[in-house]
């Protein structure tokens, strides 16, 4: 039985590294808005690997029948959005479940084709209301920055948090973004120029 336990948290240990490896590749990645170039077919691929995933996951949920719609995003990532009755289970507590399912569909469908392209998976457009509200949240803090003169830092973040932040600040002339700290206490920093 002790072996079980340090297997699991070797495991679990191996899981976070690579989930922080991920999230940093994802953040880095979309500061400079690195999304691949793909032809019609590849993109259609990359979808169907991953609704096909995120179906497989949806079975261990009790949420009945879903519908999943798929578009293209602001920044040219697809967006897999979940529909149905009683779907709160998908999103949990502060969207850590949700956030958790995406990294889920993320890491499977990357092993499966071979390379990143960003997938992000949404909840009767939860993440869209998020994403309203922190790019609200950046506008504001930019605008402090460039007023009193001095950095903002904002309360830590997801990697797709920070993410939002940094491309909704990245054509602000008045300041410029940073991500700092470790982990779960890894935040933006707004700076005035």
């Amino acid at each position: 039985m002790a072996e079980e336990t340090s297997s699991e948290l070797e495991f679990e240990e191996h899981a976070v590294e690579t989930e922080e490896e991920v999230s940093e590749d994802e953040e880095n990645s979309s500061e400079e808005s690195g999304v691949p170039e793909l032809s019609d077919e590849e993109l259609d691929e990359v979808a169907d690997t991953a609704i096909s995933i995120l179906q497989d996951i949806l079975k261990y949920f009790n949420v009945g029948e879903v519908t999943i719609d798929e578009y293209e995003g602001d920044e040219g990532e697809l967006i897999l959005d979940i529909t149905g009755d009683d779907l709160a289970v998908l999103i949990g507590r502060h969207g850590q479940t949700l956030d958790s399912l995406q990294f889920l569909v993320s890491a499977v469908t990357v092993r499966k084709m071979g390379f990143r392209y960003p997938v992000v998976v949404d909840v009767e457009g939860y993440k869209s209301r998020q994403r309203q509200k922190l790019e609200s949240i950046a506008r504001s803090a930019a605008n402090r920055a460039a007023g009193q003169n001095r950095s903002i830092k904002l309360r830590p973040m997801t990697p797709y948090e920070r993410r939002i932040v940094h491309i909704t600040l990245r054509d602000d002339d008045r300041v410029e973004t940073a991500s700092e700290g470790e982990g779960s206490v890894r935040h933006v920093v707004v700076i005035p120029q």
